[in-house]
């Protein structure tokens, strides 16, 4: 890593590395819908499966830095928090996705969850 992120506090380089692996993640799963509808199927799975390869490459970091400090049960919900975050901008811009009141009940969920996880 570089020496002036590995500086930065742990959840602070977790957090950076899950949501730059979710975005990545994001367009491999569903990129595709906006964009590669004109491509071929297995064509769609490679470049999925290539855009999954850099998606590692910022998760399994995210990971190892964030479990020198949390628990794997704290570090999967925090992924969760942060997908969702990155999620509804994604599906609501990039997709053209309407938001629903359903968003906010899943993300009051996700407080919870937070809290319960991370409260000893």
């Amino acid at each position: 890593m570089f020496a002036w992120f590995s500086a930065l506090p742990v959840i602070v380089q977790t957090v950076t590395l899950l949501c730059i692996s979710n975005l990545l993640m994001l367009c491999a799963w569903y990129g595709h819908l906006r964009f590669g509808t004109s491509s071929s199927l297995i064509v769609t799975i490679f470049l999925s499966w290539g855009i999954a390869f850099f998606e590692y490459i910022f998760m399994i970091p995210a990971n190892r830095i964030g479990y020198q400090s949390m628990s794997v049960a704290q570090l999967k919900i925090l992924q969760e928090v942060i997908s969702l975050g990155i999620f509804v901008p994604f599906a609501t811009f990039l997709l053209k996705e309407t938001i629903k009141l359903n968003y906010l009940y899943a993300a009051v969920c996700m407080v919870f969850a937070v809290y319960f996880i991370f409260k000893d």
